[in-house]
């Protein structure tokens, strides 16, 4: 069994969509194409058919894997996330205490994770470390550079 993902309801709802696009536009094209490389004559010396066929197993693992995502996602309502210590969906501020660097994070799930937006996995070292941290406390992180240590200065929702 896969674990939980905590998502948002925009999320899972995206989600859905992506899912559904999937399956029904997705897999149409990939029949096309099979249909249409089919048609170019023999198959053991068709590198049109093997490619439309490995896409279409990449296509369904993709779908398989999603499918299992939505099944196992729980929707965090953020109106009920506890801001009293840090916690998925929970926007944390935090302060590097070897750089002094302030800096915020918003812990989702894996399939939310884009550090680029500042988001990053509750399953990531960082993620791991600071769940549970309350305002004040430190959190020691194992990086591949060494131990890190964050100040947790708030805890809001986005």
């Amino acid at each position: 069994m896969s674990e939980l993902n905590y998502l948002t309801k925009e999320t899972l709802e995206q989600m859905k969509e992506e899912l559904n696009k999937l399956k029904t536009s997705g897999r149409a094209e990939i029949a096309r194409q099979i249909a249409e490389a089919r048609e170019k004559g023999d198959l053991k010396e068709n590198a049109e058919y093997d490619a439309a066929k490995e896409a279409q197993g990449h296509h369904e693992a993709k779908i398989a894997q999603l499918q299992a995502a939505v099944m196992s996602a729980r929707v965090i309502d953020v109106k009920n996330i506890d801001i009293s210590k840090v916690s998925v969906l929970s926007k944390v501020t935090v302060t590097n205490l070897g750089t002094k660097k302030q800096v915020s994070y918003q812990l989702v799930s894996e399939k939310e994770a884009d550090i680029k937006l500042g988001k990053i996995s509750v399953t990531s070292p960082i993620g791991k470390g600071l769940l549970g941290k309350v305002v004040g406390e430190v959190a020691e992180v194992q990086a591949p550079s060494g131990t890190l240590k964050f100040r947790i200065d708030n805890i809001a929702v986005s």
